[in-house]
């Protein structure tokens, strides 16, 4: 249970960067003083940045929940296809949403609270924009497709999309961390370095091999250096693999 909760913190932290997160408090603040919600309706800052702050968390809950629920079931369809369903679906889930969030809002506050109708031209203007940044993760997804994959990652669940971390040793198996968490596979560490061919990596400690872009810088503490990586996870350096380290500038 640790392992997997462990794996999962993992994962929203290689997504929650501290990039987004400082950007997100700049951007939501900006967004409450400058925009009021459904026209000329009037809400106090603290009652607007609420209002806003939770229409980005709906966003993003609900383009998770399109995700998983249409990944696996539109993945022979046609592109336009996905696209139409995917933003009928997003529609379909945010205006309701986003109008129980404003209901809950204005009626708490003593207002009049938005009908449906006024609603949905919010909900088709988010899953316009949603359809216009696939179509750059579409471009990003058909070049990832067009590079040899690792043939370790036909140990992974059929699923699997996401970026490898790093390998560890524990016991007769290996890790793979991911950003949608750790799998174990049972396999000598010196086989799944190899089955990782063509990504680049390089070994820090006997036990840990880490993929090169996953390295963000190092970190010191108790007199040891560690690696960082994206995702959070340190990664001991030990003595042996520290000029190899170095002579890839990688320290």
């Amino acid at each position: 249970m640790l392992s997997v909760a462990s794996s999962r913190l993992s994962g929203l932290n290689a997504h929650l960067s501290l990039q987004r997160v400082l950007a997100g408090l700049v951007f939501i603040p900006l967004l409450a003083y400058s925009f009021k919600p459904f026209g000329d309706m009037q809400l106090s800052f603290s009652l607007r940045l609420l209002f806003w702050t939770g229409v980005l968390a709906l966003a993003l809950t609900v383009t998770w929940v399109a995700r998983k629920m249409l990944q696996e079931r539109l993945s022979d369809a046609a592109v336009f296809t996905r696209d139409v369903i995917y933003a009928v679906v997003i529609l379909a889930l945010f205006a309701p949403s986003l109008w129980l969030l404003g209901w809950l809002i204005f009626t708490c506050s003593g207002l009049t609270a938005p009908n449906l109708a006024s609603v949905l031209p919010y909900g088709a203007i988010f899953a316009t924009g949603l359809l216009l940044v696939r179509q750059g993760d579409r471009v990003t997804e058909e070049e990832t497709q067009q590079q040899p994959v690792p043939r370790l990652y036909s140990r992974l669940p059929e699923t699997f999309s996401g970026q490898v971390f790093r390998l560890a040793v524990r016991d007769h198996c290996v890790d793979v961390v991911t950003s949608e968490g750790v799998f174990t596979i049972r396999s000598r560490f010196t086989d799944a370095i190899a089955e990782m061919e063509p990504v680049e990596g390089h070994c820090a400690h006997r036990s840990h091999w880490v993929v090169d872009s996953a390295i963000e810088g190092t970190e010191k503490q108790g007199g040891k250096t560690f690696l960082r990586l994206s995702n959070g996870d340190l990664v001991s350096i030990s003595r042996k693999y520290r000029p190899g380290l170095e002579q890839a500038g990688l320290i």
